[in-house]
């Protein structure tokens, strides 16, 4: 070993020379004892973490299919409407009768325009409320408002012109097919209120 130690000396000697080789072994001894002596202040508290990269995985792009949704059907709420007042029809100038003649509304009936005669039945009866001083003549009056402002001098009239009313309301607003019963039975209402305001029948 001796030889050995001899022969790494002499090879070190011819690269490096002695004096330079002293100097290194002094530091490396100066370093040893500084280290220490100020042992632990130079021992650093937490050693660095070496940590390797983490791989992720590829995010793959997500496909998704498109939703189908079915129509919704919602029922609309219809809104009751009240119907719209019945008007009474527009008094005109009763036309003359001759003796023995048919008057307007019978001549209607007879011409088979029972709706129109029905409306006609319903101007003279109109006329003879006006003429008896029972209603005030007034434009734009409905059937219930003349059914009431009868009623409020004459109550017993009050039937007869409700009768009246809901014919020509079936015929001219509802629109309903009118027929010679219908027309009867006008003239008979006709009939009634003469007999419940004068106590005569008109001709």
């Amino acid at each position: 070993m001796s030889r050995w130690w001899t022969e790494t000396v002499a090879a070190l000697g011819d690269v490096v020379p002695l004096p330079l080789v002293a100097l290194i072994l002094l530091a490396v001894a100066l370093l040893a004892a500084l280290g220490w002596y100020f042992f632990p202040a130079w021992v650093p508290q937490r050693l660095p973490r070496f940590s390797l990269p983490r791989w992720r995985r590829p995010r793959l792009p997500r496909f998704r299919l498109p939703r189908f949704r079915l129509p919704r059907f919602r029922r609309r709420s219809r809104k009751r409407t009240d119907p719209p007042p019945v008007r009474l029809p527009a008094p005109r100038t009763p036309e003359p009768v001759p003796a023995g003649g048919l008057g307007p509304a019978d001549r209607l009936a007879a011409e088979g325009r029972y709706a129109e005669a029905v409306r006609e039945r319903l101007r003279e009866m109109v006329r003879l409320l006006v003429v008896r001083q029972v209603v005030e003549p007034r434009p734009g009056l409905t059937v219930v408002e003349l059914t009431e402002a009868a009623a409020r001098n004459r109550p017993q009239v009050r039937p007869t012109l409700h009768a009246a009313g809901a014919i020509f309301s079936d015929l001219w607003y509802a629109q309903r097919p009118a027929t010679a019963a219908h027309d009867r039975r006008m003239r008979e209402l006709a009939t009634d209120l003469s007999r419940e305001l004068t106590g005569e029948e008109p001709r």
